[in-house]
């Protein structure tokens, strides 16, 4: 049976309807949009955090938006083993949460950057990235001005020690360096898991790329796995 996916729906998201598509009009899956003032996750098997910028931004990136109701039934919902992934902004209200380590900075060049770039698959043995090619770099979009992801030195050698980086920012051919950094990030990070493994946070927008009208569908075998990984 295939997961139902819930696509929260924050004041100032602005992609929760590209989920929504991607979801629903290109792979085919039942999906329903959650209000940020409800509590009930409608017996949704995995939850979307959309990109955007909640609440206006204010204060930080997902700072307000962590303390939205809903959340406490997302945050109750990973406790509980549920399948949770977090772009762009939901990525920083994962963070804001203290459902991922980490903090994202702005990014180094103080600029909004917003083009296609290339991520390696780092761990392919996630619930979200199983059945992805580590030797083939993925193509999608990013669009965000704190995206630079840092963590301390302990962090960092934790994220590493469980493997928990699943995405970095590289070349087309895979190379890892700073020409392909786009952002700053710490290592390249482009996107981590928790230690339990049901927890996505990623800055890149795999819901943008899933239409080949649009010349690339990259994102769409991310979200496929996703479906994959559940159904087996």
């Amino acid at each position: 049976m295939k997961p139902k996916f819930g696509v929260v729906v924050f004041p100032g998201s602005n992609c929760d309807h590209d989920a929504y598509y991607a979801l629903k009009k290109i792979l085919g899956l039942d999906v329903t949009f959650l209000w940020h003032k409800d509590t009930n996750l409608q017996d949704c098997d995995v939850i979307v955090l959309p990109g955007g910028f909640s609440y206006g931004d204010y204060l930080r990136t997902g700072a307000i938006a962590r303390f939205s109701p809903i959340m406490n039934s997302v945050i109750n919902f990973s406790q509980k083993g549920g399948h949770i992934i977090g772009i762009c902004n939901g990525f920083q209200i994962l963070l804001e949460a203290q459902l991922l380590p980490g903090v994202l900075l702005k990014n180094k060049s103080l600029q909004f950057v917003c083009k296609d770039v290339y991520l390696s698959v780092e761990n392919n043995e996630t619930f979200f990235t199983k059945g992805l090619v580590k030797s083939k770099p993925l193509k999608i979009p990013i669009a965000h001005g704190e995206g630079n992801y840092f963590a301390d030195s302990d962090t960092l050698k934790s994220l590493v020690k469980n493997n928990q980086i699943v995405f970095k920012y590289t070349s087309s051919d895979g190379k890892s360096d700073n020409e392909s950094n786009p952002n700053g990030s710490m290592m390249n990070i482009a996107g981590i898991v928790n230690k339990g493994g049901n927890i996505l946070g990623m800055m890149p927008h795999p819901e943008r790329a899933c239409n080949p009208v649009l010349g690339k569908n990259d994102g769409s075998l991310v979200l496929g796995a996703i479906v994959k990984n559940f159904m087996n």
